[in-house]
C-alpha cells in the first residue's frame, strides 16, 4: 500500500504547474543540442510562458514581509518619543501619524511571501544569510549612530543614520540579503536604491488629514532636532517580520524567525526557541501537503477502494480453514 501511495503522490506532483518545466532552460543553464526537434520547440514554448509568468509576478509584486533590525537602545527610543511629542504639541492631529515605540526599526529588505511554504522558504533564506553577514562583519560589532531629522518629500519623517564605514557594511549586508532571498526564488527588493533610515512618522497613516489641509510635515515642527544626537544602536539581531499579521504585545511586528549577529552571547533559551520555531514551521508545511494530497478525489477513491478490498479479504479469511500464519510464511 505504501508503494502505491507513493506512486499516487508522484502522479499528483506530475499535475503541478512546474512539472513540465525544463530545469536547464528555467535556470539559464546552456542546453545541449537535441536531436528531437519537437522537444526543442516545446522547450522554447515553455520558456516563453515562464518569462510571461515572471513578468506577471513582478507586475503583481506587493511586499508583505521585510527584514528588520529592531531598535532596542532606550536612549534612542526615548529621544524619538520626545521628538514625536514636540511635533504633536504643535499639531495634535499628527498624533496618529506617529510610529509606536515598540515598532522602531531599520528595514534591510522587503519581499513577498504568499503562503506558509513561501514563509518557510524565507526562513531558510534568512538562515543562509547568517554566514554572509558574519563574513562581512569579520567578528566585529556593527554600531549604528543616529543624529538629526529629515523627511522623504515631507511625507515620511525619519531619524538620520550618520555617515561612516558602518553605512558601507550595512549596504553590503542589504545586498547580500537581496541576493540570498532572490536565489531562493523569492520576489524581493525595490526599484529605488537602499537608503537606511529610522522612520518615526508617516502621513500615509492618516490620509483623512489631507481633507483638513494637512498635506505635508512642516519642517518647523522638528527644526530643534535637526542636529540632535539620538544615540547608537549595536546590531545584534535581524528579524523576518510580517507587515500584515497582528503585532506583538510590545508593539513590535510579528516575527517569523531571527538570526543573532555580532558579539552578543546567545542564551540556551534563544537557541531552543529558534529550533522549536523552525521545526514547527516544517511540521505545518508537511501537514498542509498531506491534507492537500488527501483532498484529491483520486486519493480518496484509492483509499476507499483499498478499505473495501481489505474488508472483503477479512470476510473470506473468516470463512476459510486455511492457517493464515502458515500462508504468510
Amino acid at each position: 500500500m505504501s508503494e502505491e501511495f507513493e506512486a499516487d503522490t508522484m502522479n499528483s506532483l506530475a499535475d503541478m504547474p512546474f512539472a513540465t518545466i525544463d530545469i536547464k532552460d528555467d535556470c539559464g543553464i546552456p542546453d545541449v543540442p537535441q536531436r528531437n526537434l519537437e522537444k526543442n520547440k516545446e522547450n522554447e514554448r515553455i520558456s516563453k510562458e515562464q518569462i510571461k509568468k515572471r513578468k506577471k509576478k513582478r507586475k503583481d509584486y506587493q511586499p508583505n514581509y521585510f527584514l528588520s533590525i529592531p531598535i532596542t537602545n532606550k536612549e534612542i527610543t526615548r529621544g524619538i518619543k520626545i521628538l514625536q511629542n514636540a511635533i504633536i504639541e504643535q499639531d495634535e492631529q499628527l498624533a496618529k501619524a506617529m510610529i509606536s515605540e515598540g515598532s522602531f526599526h531599520l528595514t534591510l529588505l522587503v519581499m513577498q511571501l504568499l503562503n506558509e511554504g513561501e514563509v518557510h522558504n524565507g526562513i531558510d533564506a534568512l538562515w543562509e544569510l547568517k554566514p554572509f553577514v558574519e563574513e562581512i562583519l569579520q567578528g566585529k560589532d556593527l554600531t549604528l549612530p543616529f543624529e538629526g531629522v529629515d523627511t522623504f518629500g515631507n511625507q515620511v519623517g525619519f531619524v538620520k543614520l550618520v555617515e561612516g564605514d558602518h553605512v558601507r557594511l550595512l549596504l553590503q549586508i542589504a545586498e547580500a540579503a537581496k541576493r540570498t532571498f532572490q536565489e531562493k526564488g523569492i520576489l524581493a527588493g525595490e526599484s529605488r536604491s537602499f537608503k537606511p533610515h529610522l522612520t518615526f512618522m508617516k502621513l500615509s497613516k492618516v490620509p483623512w488629514l489631507r481633507k483638513k489641509g494637512v498635506k505635508k510635515i512642516d519642517p518647523e515642527f522638528y527644526e530643534k532636532f535637526i542636529s540632535h544626537r539620538f544615540g547608537e544602536e549595536v546590531v545584534h539581531r535581524i528579524d523576518l517580520c510580517s507587515m500584515l499579521k497582528k503585532k506583538q504585545s510590545n508593539g513590535y511586528y510579528h516575527c517569523e524567525s531571527s538570526i543573532v549577529i555580532g558579539k552578543k552571547p546567545i542564551g540556551i533559551l534563544d537557541l531552543l526557541n529558534e529550533a522549536l520555531r523552525r521545526e514547527r514551521m516544517r511540521l505545518k508545511s508537511k501537514v498542509k501537503q498531506i491534507k492537500e494530497l488527501l483532498l484529491k478525489p483520486e486519493t480518496q477513491a484509492k483509499i476507499r477502494r483499498e478499505l473495501l478490498e481489505g474488508r472483503s479479504l477479512n470476510s473470506s479469511d473468516q470463512g476459510s480453514d486455511v492457517d493464515f500464519s502458515t500462508a504468510l510464511t
